[in-house]
């Protein structure tokens, strides 16, 4: 697996790519957006299987995360600020008509950036509801003690912990060591400064986005989700959506990609077969 990094509006990218699709009749690229306090690293478990060697994969550091720098503009730790470094990463590597996958904080991310992303096949989402405002946020998201970490710029080791714990389902086997690691490494300005512009409601109504999306938009949900309500996700509407439904994988919680990755690249291959050529 490369680590390679890219130059994007000045500032140094870092991201993963696997060697699959080169050469191959399907050479469909496909960009990982990780989520709040994450990094690329945390698509490894699809990269390196099946799927990694099937297609193109791209995994990006978000700014302050991984081994991205941090950003230089803090009005960049944002979701209009990380969705122009994504549609920014898409046309730089080549992949603007990538299907674009997005988890957590990620998946909101690719929300915002989908009217910019003309050219994208297609869109995976899981761990991230669609919202139209901050006060929706109360209804799309499961009442838990660690969403008070999300926009924390400082957190303590055993904070961290209980905010990588809430990924799984409950009594999963999965070590969480990775993605402590990550949310100490991540720059807190980018939990802080993506705490407030939320708060603010400097977003896009992603309610308006989906309903409105012609492409399609697979959303997926992890059967123990310990964060987001699958109730809120069965309410929108949403005509572009994959199979008409929420597609739910069994013993897998906010991290299916980690917890079950096997069932996850399984779907994400389903998806793009289904998207033709």
């Amino acid at each position: 697996m490369e680590q390679l990094t890219v130059n994007i509006a000045g500032q140094q990218i870092a991201y993963l790519e696997s060697p699959g699709g080169r050469g191959s009749q399907d050479d469909r690229a496909v960009i990982f957006v990780h989520g709040n306090s994450s990094s690329a690293r945390t698509w490894l478990p699809v990269l390196t299987g099946n799927f990694g060697r099937q297609f193109r994969c791209l995994a990006l550091d978000l700014p302050g995360h991984g081994q991205s720098e941090p950003a230089r503009d803090q009005s960049d730790y944002s979701l209009p600020g990380y969705a122009a470094v994504l549609a920014d990463f898409a046309r730089t590597l080549g992949a603007a008509d990538a299907v674009v996958v997005g988890w957590s904080m990620g998946g909101q991310i690719v929300l915002e950036a989908a009217p910019t992303l003309q050219d994208a096949a297609g869109f995976v989402i899981f761990g991230a509801p669609p919202v139209a405002s901050a006060a929706q946020f109360t209804e799309a998201f499961l009442p838990n003690p660690v969403m008070n970490a999300i926009g924390s710029a400082s957190l303590s080791e055993s904070e961290a912990r209980s905010f990588a714990e809430s990924f799984t389902a409950p009594g999963s086997a999965l070590a969480t060591s990775e993605f402590v690691s990550d949310i100490l490494a991540t720059d807190g300005a980018a939990r802080a400064g993506l705490g407030s512009s939320v708060g603010e409601g400097r977003f896009a109504d992603e309610v308006a986005i989906v309903a409105e999306l012609r492409r399609p938009l697979a959303i997926l949900h992890g059967a123990g989700e310990q964060l987001v309500n699958l109730d809120y996700l069965r309410k929108l509407t949403i005509p572009a959506l994959w199979r008409g439904q929420v597609q739910l994988i069994p013993h897998a919680g906010h991290a299916p990609h980690q917890e079950t990755p096997q069932q996850f690249a399984a779907l994400l291959t389903d998806f793009i077969g289904d998207l033709g050529g």
